[in-house]
């Protein structure tokens, strides 16, 4: 009985052992090759798709001819991707293609959860008109959530490159040593710097360099910037003096702006005392009060 329990317990375990090397061979050469190679990346699902040749954006691309375009439109489309810091070629297709795909996706669900039933002409064009201005929506927000980081990011750098200029070096060089020492910190600014190093580097001239930033950014206190290192080189003034006056600038205005957010605070305040805390403290108040008062308007009448 006991060799029996014996010769059962190591077939099972051979079985097992022949399954699990059978059906998680590829998981354990992907363990191997990462002990093996520590800085590769694992595959993910989404990588392997599309090693395949099949991904979302592939996908959307082929709905990009469904709306007629216009080259200014393509042009309007491709400035805005790059000021939300998508450059590719294949953003502008992808863009135009989820205008049509987002509302087909959305009339389908409405169809699938029953919605279409209530009022089909109302709903239906309200998700044909969310769904195609769902992308322009989600683009304008993102070209602000970016604007709003290259403005926050902009003293750090500049103080940054004030530093490099002061040690020795020049303008172009402490560009190149700013974007690399805070590309973590900062990587959108970082990043449209670099854009400035290489295009400098592919032979045009500075000011062009800097004037592609401010077209790119579409920031205010990146245009005073390029503004004013424009002037700096032409009238041959400081460019550091310059530089740390304008981080000094733009510190105090971000100094103002939390002051004012603050002072309009007591403001923003009134309406949930009004329509939240003061009901609230009303019916605590008053409440047992008004209460007693029935009661005792109750038992009077009552006699």
């Amino acid at each position: 009985m006991g060799l029996t329990i014996i010769a059962f317990c190591v077939a099972f375990l051979l079985i097992a052992s022949g399954g699990l090397l059978l059906f998680y061979r590829e998981a354990m050469l992907q363990r191997i090759s990462e002990v093996i190679n520590p800085n590769s990346k694992p595959k993910t699902l989404l990588a392997s798709f599309q090693e395949s040749g099949f991904s979302i954006g592939g996908v959307v691309t082929h709905f990009d001819s469904v709306l007629p375009k216009s080259q200014a439109e393509v042009s309007v489309v491709k400035q805005r991707l790059t000021r939300a810091g998508y450059r590719k070629e294949s953003t502008v297709r992808i863009f135009n293609g989820s205008k049509v795909v987002t509302p087909i996706l959305l009339c389908a669900t409405a169809l699938v959860t029953g919605l279409g039933d209530l009022s089909p002409f109302f709903v239906y064009a309200v998700c044909l008109g969310l769904g195609y201005l769902g992308p322009s929506f989600w683009l304008d927000r993102q070209i602000k959530k970016r604007q709003a980081k290259i403005r926050r990011g902009l003293p750090d750098v500049l103080d940054l490159l004030v530093i490099c200029i002061e040690a020795g070096l020049s303008l172009d060089q402490g560009t190149v040593r700013s974007s690399e020492e805070l590309a973590h910190a900062q990587p959108e600014l970082c990043d449209e710097l670099h854009v400035v190093v290489l295009e400098q580097r592919a032979g045009r001239p500075r000011q062009e360099t800097w004037k592609h930033l401010a077209e790119r950014t579409d920031v205010d206190c990146v245009r005073n910037l390029v503004s004013m290192l424009i002037q700096a080189e032409q009238f041959g003034t400081s460019v550091g003096k310059t530089l740390r006056t304008h981080s000094d600038t733009l510190r105090t205005q971000r100094i103002q702006q939390i002051e004012e957010q603050a002072a309009k605070t007591t403001i923003k305040l009134i309406f949930p005392l009004v329509f939240f805390i003061f009901p609230s403290l009303f019916l605590v108040v008053l409440g047992p009060a008004i209460i007693i008062m029935m009661d005792s308007f109750k038992s009077l009448f009552n006699n």
